[in-house]
Order: C-alpha cells, then structure tokens, then sequence
C-alpha cells in the first residue's frame, strides 16, 4: 500500500532488526517488574502482568528469568527498584517526541537521552512541553480470522469502547483509559481473542514530512529505542500506521 510507505521502507531499507537479545530481554524483564510491583505478582489477577509475561514469552524470555523478576518487584528476593517516567522532546524538523522510560537512574537515564537528542539534531524538552499533543488510550487489537466484526463491533462499545478500526489483518479496539479493563475483560468473557491489549499514545494532530527529513528523525528515534530504559518511542509524525503493514 502506497500511503504507510515512507516509514516503512526507510525501515527495510536501513535493514532494521529486532533489539538484540539481551537489550529485547532487558525491556522485557522491566514490564514484567513495574506491572507485579504495582499489581501483585499473580498473572490471573493483574492483567499488566499477564500481557507482559504473555510478550516475554513470544520473544523466547525464559520462565525463570520472569519468575526471578516477578520475586524481585514483590520483595521475595532483593533487586533494583525502577521509576516510570515521561521524557518529552523535539526532534529535527521540530517533530515531537514523547518517551516511556522505566529506570533505577533517573540521572543517567536523563544525560543519556539529552545526549542523544543533541546528537541527533533535537533538545530533551521541560515537562508539559510535547505531552499536550498526545492522547493517552487502551488499544485491543483482535485478528481477523478470529471474529465476526459486527459481532466484534457490537461487543465493544456495548462495554464502553470508543471505536473500532478495520484494518487488513485485524480490527483495532480504542478505548479511554478509564475503559481500557472493562472492555477487555467483556471480550474474554464473549470468547473473543486478541494478540495485544496496552495502554498507549497517540498525537492529536499530526505531521508529514518528506523522506529526507524522515530518515533524519528515524536515526533518532532508532538510537533512543537503544537505551535500555526508553520502553517505548512516540512521535507526531503522519506515518501512515493507520493502514496496517502487510509485508
């Protein structure tokens, strides 16, 4: 499809991988923390920790690692205690950057990010500054082969979702925050399966730019996913992942 393109090839033209194992593990180990240190360590009660030994698991995390971790976060065993944080930014061309950052160091979390920003063209911005352009909601993504989509549809805002998106693979479910658990939990209790449900960012309004300063705030964006403590990148870039990637 013709309109998702641009950031799509400058990916598979820069040939971009997966983080590399360990990196992938350490972020991993890190969801699974925050959600048993804030839920409980028991996956059939704490949904956050559900989905995130469920993510671990699909990328080859092994069982002990994630039970070590979850002995960690409820004080069975001693470990380092982490901080959920929001970093906010510009990037070259002026594009807005909101970060999720999990870290035992704030102040090297901090002087790693600026640096990057600075490497790359952009400045770590005061709080305030980006996050007003972005709005925070639950995504349940369902595949298609799996549901009806009027059945789907019906389902979901039945319990309080605010839309449903059909994309080529799979419909999207959005909610608001304050809906995200009891949308979810009406979708397993009607049998309906999906591959994804978090909670996420999205820019109210966003912007286009030509594939040359494209590619400029790509390379940022790439060496921030580097770091071991930014869990998640979002910008206000139009990149087209309103129409799912195929390939």
């Amino acid at each position: 499809m013709a309109g998702h393109s641009k950031w799509h090839n400058i990916q598979r033209r820069k040939g971009k991988q997966d983080a590399i194992r360990g990196q992938l593990f350490t972020k991993l180990s890190k969801d699974i923390y925050q959600a048993a240190r804030e839920g409980g360590g028991n996956p059939e009660t704490n949904f956050r920790l559900r989905v995130a030994i469920e993510r671990a698991r699909a990328n080859n995390l092994p069982m002990e690692n994630i039970q070590r971790t979850i002995a960690k976060a409820t004080g069975q065993i001693e470990g380092a205690t982490y901080e959920e944080l929001l970093y906010e930014g510009y990037g070259p061309h002026g594009v807005a950057l909101l970060l999720e950052i999990l870290t035992d160091n704030r102040n090297r979390t901090a002087a790693e990010v600026r640096h990057l920003f600075r490497k790359h063209g952009g400045n770590l911005a005061e709080s305030g500054a980006v996050a007003w352009m972005f709005q925070r909601f639950g995504e349940i993504v369902v595949p298609k082969y799996k549901v009806d989509g009027d059945d789907l549809m019906m389902v979901a805002l039945e319990a309080g979702a605010e839309d449903v998106i059909e994309r080529s693979r799979t419909y999207v479910v959005k909610t608001t925050p304050d809906n995200f658990r009891a949308v979810r939990m009406s979708l397993e209790e009607k049998g309906i399966p999906y591959e994804e449900a978090s909670l996420t960012y999205e820019a109210s309004t966003k912007m286009d730019l030509p594939e040359e300063a494209l590619e400029q705030v790509y390379d940022l964006v790439e060496a921030l996913e580097s770091l071991d403590d930014v869990q998640t990148v979002y910008t206000n870039l139009d990149t087209g992942d309103e129409e799912e990637e195929d390939e």
